[in-house]
This record gives C-alpha cells, sequence and structure tokens, in this order.
C-alpha cells in the first residue's frame, strides 16, 4: 500500500503533544526563533565527513560582509535549503556551507566614511592600523546578514563558516597565486584597465555598468589648411593626450597625409597621420583621434604603431597635462577645452545632448575612467578553454540548457583578468621586489625576502580571486582534508544568471585548475532576478525595494519562502508582491488549521496501516494520489522546477486534502466503528507524508505539526516518503465522479443565489449510480436536508447516472429568477447575433487589425457559453 508509514515511529513518541496543545491559530513569530535554535543546538545541520553516506554538498554564494538580507538572497538561500533538506531527509550526509565574502572595495568604503565623519582619512591611519580598524568594523558591524539567514530558516552548518579572509582560506589564496605564478598563469604588465576615480582602484571589466548618459559630441579640426582633418570625440579633454591621428588604409581622402604630421591644437606638439584597419572609413569623418592612455582601442592601435602613451589625468581624475587646464576636474576641463577650441574656430560641429553608453563604477556610480596603469593579470586563455571543455562534454550541466549560450559567450571570448586592486583591505599581492630589480613570489609555507630595499607590492588581490576558490577553499584546501574528500566536488551550485561572468566562470577555472581537472560542481542551477508584480526589477534605489524581514515579521518565514518557491521557474525571473505573500500566509494557516482540525477528531499514526480490503474507495483514492504526488514531487526537484512542485503541494494539501479528504471523512467519523478507525488512520498517514513532503519548502509550520501528530525528534531528520507504486485508477476514478456531481450542483445552487451553508430539501436517486456508497458525504458537502412528507422537487439535476431532486420552494422566488434568467438570456442572444455578424461580414474582416478580430470571436466564444449555461438553468426551474 505505501512504503512511508515504516520509515517513521509506529507510534506517537514520548515527546508528542496533544493535538488540544496546538493553538486555536498559528502565529510564526511564536514558534520560528525557538524551533531553528532547537534545529542548531540539536546539530542537525552538521555534516559528518567521517560517515559513509553518500554527500551531497552545497556551498552558499558568499554574501557581502557589509550586506544585509535581501529579497534575491532570500530566494536563492530558500531553494537551496529546500534541495539540502530533502537531501538530507534522503539520508544524504548533506552539507551546506555558509560564509561571507571580505568585499574588498565595499567594505573599505564603508569604514573610510566612517573615518571621513571623524574628520580623518586612511592615510592618517597608515595601512597596518587601517586594516585593523576594518576588521574592528567586521567584528561590530559585518556579518548581519547571518543573523537574517537564521531568521529565513537557513540549515546551514553553522560549524563550518568561513570568512574569504579567514586564516584558511588566506592560504588558499597565496597558495594559487604561487602555483599560477610559476605556471605563468599570473604575469605584471602595463595596460588599459578600468579606473574608478572616486574609489581609487582599478575595476574589473564585469564590475562596469553601462548606462545611457547625455553627453555631447564635439568635432574638432586638427591641423592647418589642406593638411587638416576633423575628428569627433565625446571626450575631448583627453586630446591633451593624443599621440596620433588615424585614418583607414584604404581611405583616399586622407592618403595625402599618411606619414606626415599635424599640428595637435591647444599644443605645441605635433602628432603623426597613421594608418590602421580599425578604423572605419563610413563612420563620422573617416578620422580617428588617438589616445593610448585613455582609450583601450586607442592602446591597441598605439601598440600597433609603436606611439608613446601620454598620461594626462590622475587617479582622480584631475588634469595633470602641463597648460592652462592642469588642475582642472576631467569634466571641467572638458568644457573648458571646447570653449578654447570654439573660440579658435576649431570646433566644426557639435551635438548636445548626445546619448551614449558610458561605464560607472558597479559599486559607487562613478563615471570610469580608461586608464593606462601597471596591473597584475590572469592570462585565462587555458583556464576558460578548460571551463568551456567541462561543460561541453558533459562533466558539469547547466540547467536550464538553455543558459548554455551566455556562458559558452562569456568564456569563449574571456580577456586576461586584471586580479590588482589598490585598495589596504583584502589579501595582499604575495610578491616582493629587491632593491636591484628582483621579483619574488612567496608561497604560504616560506619565508618573504628581508633586508634593505625589499619591499611588498601595495596591491591587494580582486574580491573575486579569493571567492573564485570558495568550493575548496572552503573544505580546507591546500591540505587535504577530511571535509575536501567527502565533500568536493559540489553537487549544485544554485546562483543567479547574472553572475556567470562575476563567479561561476572564475570557479570553474580555478576548481578545474587546482583541483587536477575537477570540476567544483556536477550542476549550475540559474535562477532569475526577483522583480515586483509589474515586472520591474527590485533595488535598494528603486520605491519598489522590499526588505524580507518585514515581510516575515507580518506573515512568517514560511510565507515568504512559499512565495518565493511557488514563482521558481529555472532561468526565469522571478515575480513577487505583498498580496502573494498573503497568500502563502492563508496556505500555512490552512495547514494548521486543517492538521488540528484532523488531530482533534482522531487522525494517528498509531499502529499499521489498514490493508486494502478494509479500506473504502475515498482511503484507496487519497492514498493513491498520495503515492502519484510523491513521485511528481521528486521529478520536480531532480529537475530544480520549484513552482511546479510548490503548485502540486499546494494543490494536492489544500484541494485534495482538506477539501476532499477531510470532508469526505467527516461522515465516516460521524458513523463510527471500525470504518473510521481506518479512516482515521489513513488520515494520520496522509498527514504525516504530506507534512514530510512540504518540509523543505515550509519548515517551521510542518516542524510543528509533524512533531505533534507523530511525536518524532524533528521532521528535519525524518525519512523523505517514497513512492510505494501504490496506485488505484478505479477508486480515483470514483471518486472523480463524486466531485464532479458535488461541483455540478453547488454550482446551480450558486446561480440560484444559495449561500454556501443554506440547507435545502433533496431527494437523491443513486440506486445503480457509482455514487449510491457516498448519498450520506453528498448530502454533508451539499447541506442537504432529507426531502420530509411536504417536499416538492422544483429543480432535477441528473448527476451519474442518477438524480438529484431540489426543493427551492421555500428558499428562492421561482418566478422572478426566471424572469432574472429570462432577461439575461436575451441580452445574450442579442450579443451573440452582433458579433456573428461582423465576423460574417467580410468588410469588416478586411479592414479590422487582427486584435480587434480577435476579440470579436472571443465575445461570440463567451456569449454562446452563456446562452448555453442560461438556457440549461431556465430548464432546471419548474
Amino acid at each position: 500500500m505505501t512504503e512511508n508509514s515504516s520509515q517513521r515511529p509506529d507510534s506517537r513518541g514520548p515527546n508528542a503533544a496533544a493535538p488540544a496543545d496546538l493553538p486555536t491559530q498559528y502565529t510564526p513569530a511564536e514558534v520560528e526563533e525557538e524551533l531553528y535554535e532547537r534545529w542548531v543546538a540539536s546539530g542537525h545541520f552538521e555534516a559528518d565527513a567521517k560517515s559513509d553516506k553518500q554527500p551531497y554538498t552545497i556551498v552558499i554564494p558568499p554574501p557581502n560582509v557589509t550586506g544585509s538580507l535581501h529579497l534575491g538572497h532570500a530566494f536563492q538561500h530558500t531553494l537551496m535549503d529546500a534541495l539540502t533538506r530533502r537531501k538530507r531527509m534522503q539520508g544524504y550526509e548533506a552539507l551546506w556551507l555558509p560564509g561571507m565574502d571580505h568585499a574588498g572595495i565595499a567594505t573599505q568604503n564603508k569604514v573610510e566614511q566612517q573615518l571621513a565623519e571623524e574628520g580623518k582619512s586612511r592615510q592618517d591611519l597608515g595601512r597596518e592600523a587601517f586594516v585593523e580598524r576594518v576588521w574592528q568594523w567586521k567584528e561590530e558591524y559585518g556579518g548581519k546578514i547571518l543573523g537574517q539567514m537564521r531568521r529565513l530558516g537557513d540549515g546551514v552548518d553553522w560549524t563550518r563558516e568561513r570568512f574569504t579572509m579567514d586564516e584558511g582560506l588566506s592560504r588558499a589564496v597565496q597558495t594559487v597565486f604561487k602555483q599560477m605564478y610559476d605556471d605563468g598563469l599570473i604575469y605584471r604588465a602595463e595596460r588599459i584597465i578600468n579606473w574608478c576615480p572616486r574609489c581609487l582602484t582599478a575595476i574589473s571589466d564585469i564590475e562596469v555598468d553601462y548606462q545611457e548618459d547625455d553627453g555631447e559630441l564635439v568635432s574638432i579640426r586638427y591641423g592647418e589648411g589642406e593638411d587638416s582633418l576633423v575628428v569627433a570625440t565625446t571626450r575631448a579633454e583627453t586630446m591633451l593626450g593624443d599621440t596620433a591621428v588615424a585614418v583607414h588604409p584604404d581611405d583616399s581622402r586622407y592618403a595625402h597625409l599618411l606619414g606626415r604630421e599635424i599640428k595637435l591644437p591647444l599644443t605645441d606638439r605635433t602628432i603623426p597621420v597613421v594608418a590602421d584597419e580599425h578604423v572605419d572609413p563610413e563612420f563620422g569623418s573617416g578620422a580617428v583621434k588617438v589616445t593610448p592612455a585613455h582609450d583601450p582601442n586607442d592602446f591597441a592601435i598605439g601598440q600597433r604603431h609603436d606611439l608613446p602613451s601620454m598620461t594626462v589625468m590622475d587617479e582622480r581624475g584631475v588634469i595633470t597635462a602641463h597648460g592652462p587646464f592642469e588642475g582642472l576636474d576631467r569634466f571641467e576641463a572638458r568644457s573648458s577645452i571646447v570653449a578654447a577650441l570654439r573660440e579658435q574656430g576649431r570646433i566644426t560641429a557639435e551635438k548636445r545632448p548626445y546619448t551614449h553608453s558610458v561605464g560607472h563604477c558597479s559599486r559607487c556610480k562613478t563615471t570610469i575612467e580608461p586608464r593606462l596603469s601597471m596591473q597584475w593579470w590572469v592570462g585565462v586563455g587555458p583556464l576558460a578553454e578548460a571551463a568551456g571543455d567541462a561543460v561541453r562534454d558533459g562533466r558539469v550541466k547547466i540547467h536550464p540548457a538553455e543558459m548554455s549560450a551566455r556562458y559558452f559567450d562569456w568564456v569563449d571570448n574571456m580577456l586576461d583578468w586584471c586580479i590588482s586592486r589598490q585598495l589596504w583591505w583584502g589579501h595582499r599581492i604575495p610578491v616582493w621586489y629587491g632593491p636591484d630589480g628582483e621579483v619574488r613570489c612567496v608561497g604560504p609555507d616560506e619565508q618573504p625576502p628581508s633586508g634593505e630595499g625589499w619591499t611588498q607590492d601595495p596591491d591587494v588581490l580582486d574580491t573575486w580571486f579569493s571567492s573564485g576558490l570558495w568550493p575548496f577553499s572552503t573544505l580546507g584546501w591546500p591540505d587535504e582534508t577530511q571535509d575536501l574528500a567527502k565533500f568536493y566536488p559540489t553537487d549544485v551550485l544554485l546562483t543567479g544568471h547574472d553572475i556567470i561572468f562575476f563567479w561561476v566562470a572564475r570557479m570553474m577555472m580555478f576548481g578545474l585548475y587546482a583541483m587536477d581537472g575537477v570540476a567544483p560542481f556536477h550542476t549550475i542551477a540559474l535562477t532569475g532576478l526577483v522583480r515586483d508584480d509589474h515586472g520591474k526589477k527590485m533595488s535598494k534605489s528603486n520605491p519598489n525595494s522590499v526588505d524580507p524581514l518585514d515581510w516575515m515579521n507580518a506573515y512568517g518565514a514560511d510565507a515568504v519562502r512559499f512565495t518565493l518557491t511557488s514563482g521558481a521557474n529555472p532561468g526565469a525571473d522571478v515575480p513577487i508582491g505583498e498580496d502573494w505573500v498573503k497568500a502563502s500566509r492563508n496556505f500555512a494557516n490552512k495547514i494548521w488549521n486543517a492538521t488540528r482540525f484532523a488531530l482533534m477528531n482522531g487522525a494517528t499514526v498509531q499502529g499499521p496501516l489498514p490493508g486494502a480490503s478494509e479500506l473504502g474507495a475515498t482511503d484507496r483514492w487519497i492514498l493513491s494520489r498520495l503515492n502519484s504526488v510523491v513521485a511528481e514531487v521528486d521529478g520536480y526537484y531532480d529537475d530544480y522546477q520549484f513552482a511546479r512542485l510548490s503548485d502540486a503541494l499546494r494543490h494536492f494539501a489544500w484541494d485534495e486534502v482538506f477539501d476532499w479528504y477531510v470532508e469526505l471523512s467527516k461522515t465516516t467519523f460521524a458513523a463510527g466503528g471500525r470504518p473510521a478507525e481506518v479512516s482515521r488512520r489513513v488520515l494520520g498517514e496522509v498527514l504525516d507524508v504530506m507534512l514530510r513532503l512540504l518540509h523543505p519548502v515550509v519548515p517551521f509550520v510542518t516542524e510543528a505539526l509533524w512533531t505533534t501528530l507523530t511525536g518524532g525528534d524533528s521532521v528535519v531528520v525524518a525519512p523523505w516518503p517514497s513512492d510505494s507504486g501504490f496506485r488505484d485508477a478505479e477508486a480515483e476514478a470514483e471518486i472523480a465522479t463524486l466531485q464532479n456531481a458535488v461541483t455540478e450542483v453547488r454550482r446551480f445552487r450558486a446561480d440560484q443565489g444559495l449561500q454556501p451553508g443554506q440547507r435545502v430539501p433533496a431527494r437523491l436517486t443513486l440506486t445503480g449510480s457509482p455514487l449510491a456508497a457516498h448519498e450520506d458525504a453528498i448530502r454533508q458537502l451539499l447541506r442537504l436536508q432529507p426531502e420530509g412528507d411536504a417536499f416538492q422537487a422544483t429543480a432535477s439535476l441528473p448527476v451519474a447516472g442518477g438524480t438529484v431532486e431540489l426543493d427551492l420552494s421555500g428558499v428562492i422566488d421561482v418566478e422572478a429568477e426566471r424572469k432574472r434568467l429570462t432577461k439575461d438570456l436575451g441580452a445574450a442572444e442579442k450579443e451573440l447575433r452582433q458579433t456573428t455578424a461582423k465576423l460574417e461580414n467580410d468588410g469588416f474582416l478586411a479592414k479590422a487589425p487582427d486584435h480587434v478580430v480577435t476579440k470579436i470571436r472571443e465575445r461570440r466564444s463567451a456569449a454562446e457559453s452563456d446562452i448555453a449555461r442560461l438556457q440549461q438553468q431556465l430548464e432546471r426551474l419548474p
């Protein structure tokens, strides 16, 4: 019948509470914190590296130490928690490993802001004292999100909590840097980088947000007379650093200038005209200014033509080039230079405003400045190729599969990665420079060089360098630990598709490199972004931003979790609104109230489940449906279809268990005897399995109810239900017939204006009908009284080979109802005539837009349905 009854206590244990001990109302705030602390204290979330169970591992995408829980976190954490809780119940040694990222720029900015309020700067403190101050800030203010994760119910192993700058992870960073340096994969070179004049550091390409800004496009005449040409630019201030003008080699307009020099306006310099195929002769004038120190494309041209690079701005975006513009901010210099050129008559055209794409620092939103700088780089070529091959050959699967294209687009075209940052907070680059130009990279077990003239590189590593090691550094690498042997590679990386470039590709490259070709996870499950109920992206800068803690305080963590899983289709964005959270709260309340009612009426898990010969059709139906749902939910979990599994669970619990089985059982309970005992045991079985199925998504309410029902220690460590294979198609068909009959009569009652609880005299003729055995249940569900001596059949409804006759004489005004229905029928028939006439008019069809024709067809179809419904209602009146 079912395998589930043998997988948990056969009777209520010593910890069981009486049903009456459950409060009449479910109040999440009164139970959630206590339950969570009990789970942690009991060690339910702790994984044992020494066990012989099959491992299941997820490492949490480490939130910034400066961060707080937002809906994006709550969304992904809920999904990861559901996966881990289910696997733990399935008997796996499940590890969900928590931790935080040191968030280099963000954290340093926090402390610098704090210092600014004191009238100080980091330079006033010096590097050592400043770093100590950041550690103090981290201990006092950092990690707020960890407490919020507990509030959400994250079942993480707190004994293994890690931080990207703790001693072990710092050792891993230094080890992999040394290995890659020795292998020639890390090098130092002067190139154009993205520079933030506010954060005063280089940032990588993926940390630049591009947006459409209003600027100006000015066309400037370089040179004199026939030896002149026009270039267009949105960044006039950089002309002070021009070292050439480039034209296409086949552009005949400028053939006479190739190899010659022309005067650079506002300076005392001349610059050459060079030929380069990068130039598009069809765009603008076909001539471009070349500023190798301040533009990546110009830098490449400069490399090809051996042009000098002139830096004309300092790290704060202030002009350093000698002359009248020296000391001006870059934007002040732009307007001043354009004004000076205009005065000299060198501006040939101006377009203002000119909307174009401009890069901004993703953290502080400052306009970034391309800047020539000596930096440390990772040569990603072989690493990116290996990361692509691991997905192509099936070692790593991306889910949903259509997201693979985005992954390949990135790894197949990846540029070398600038990993140095001009900050003080972070992993300092383990390279020392000697007095005679020596360069020495030092591993974690090596002594750095000492003596006069030796200095360490002042830069720190990009935050993504250390977080890229997260799947194995958190397990103890580079040491050969039990955790590493047991839990690497991890099973699934569940994260947003927006950080494929930031984090996913980095972990793939590092994992394959450091772990002998073993990828860091088997599956990359990509989610969408959380949006509001109008489809707009949620962010802290938008008024639609929601603090999930506010919703948890108002409606409970389970309500927030269930809402998030209900919208979680693989790779798709997730809309969420407060009304949906309220609906999920109502679902949690329904689970509570219906289970409490069932317990008060004797639902039990005591003793074995009765055999099939003792089960009525209703019992066999619900057990058959139960096993089907177990199989269905398992399939959805394995395919990361959280929205579908949530919908399946909601439908089964609310519609089938509570609205049908519990209601149908009331007549059985009332009759008493052995059938009542059987149904009470079946109801207990169904509740037991249903609560276990629901637990990974709504852990708190299910814990409170399941422990009360079974007396078990905790549903966290209860076995996951399994499908026994029991199906009863005959019982399912019989109950489906019953449901259809009851639904049809309910619809008729509603059409007649009867209240759901209003009792009506009725005669049921069910001899030979499959409903014959369910007459008592039908009367209970439909609020039908016995017919009595004065019974007058005023309406007759055919149901599954039988009839239900109702006496509405004392309930409704039949003549008034007939007039109302006749009037409505006339309106529907008029609508049908009008819409049919339009759709049979060729002239109308030829001229009307498609959407108008579609609307008319929909109106005609609705009118036809209304006519059929109203005619049927009229026929049923006496």
